[in-house]
């Protein structure tokens, strides 16, 4: 979406293009009134969130060929749902998250101090 910002309120960037991630599947973390999910944390996934997520009822490993999703691997970059993301951060076992990947809207839900505690591109 043009315009769009994230966290730090900087134009928002490419989140993943392999696996192409993002609710419209444009590789960035944007959202719109369809995202009903918010899909806006940018996320590098590790096995223990997978596992995670997997046990919450959304597995996020297998392949889904008709919807072109290949499944997830540890390392992955992919945009969540910011309630799912804050689920895993209350279970112990949130992933890291690429705070210029993810859209100011996930801080409708998740709290800046948290993402920045779990950033992967803060010097």
């Amino acid at each position: 979406m043009p315009g769009a910002r994230n966290v730090l309120g900087e134009p928002l960037e490419v989140c993943s293009l392999e696996p192409m991630t993002g609710f419209t599947r444009n590789g960035h973390c944007d959202t719109g009134p369809d995202d009903l999910g918010s899909h806006t944390v940018c996320a590098r996934v590790t096995a223990e969130f997978l596992e995670y997520s997997k046990s919450r009822g959304n597995d996020l490993t297998t392949p889904v060929p008709a919807f072109g999703f290949p499944g997830l691997k540890p390392g992955d970059r992919w945009c969540l749902c910011a309630a799912r993301w804050q689920e895993a951060l209350d279970a112990g076992c949130a992933p890291k998250v690429a705070l210029r990947g993810t859209h100011e809207r996930a801080l409708e839900v998740c709290d800046l101090a948290d993402l920045k505690r779990h950033a992967v591109d803060l010097s």
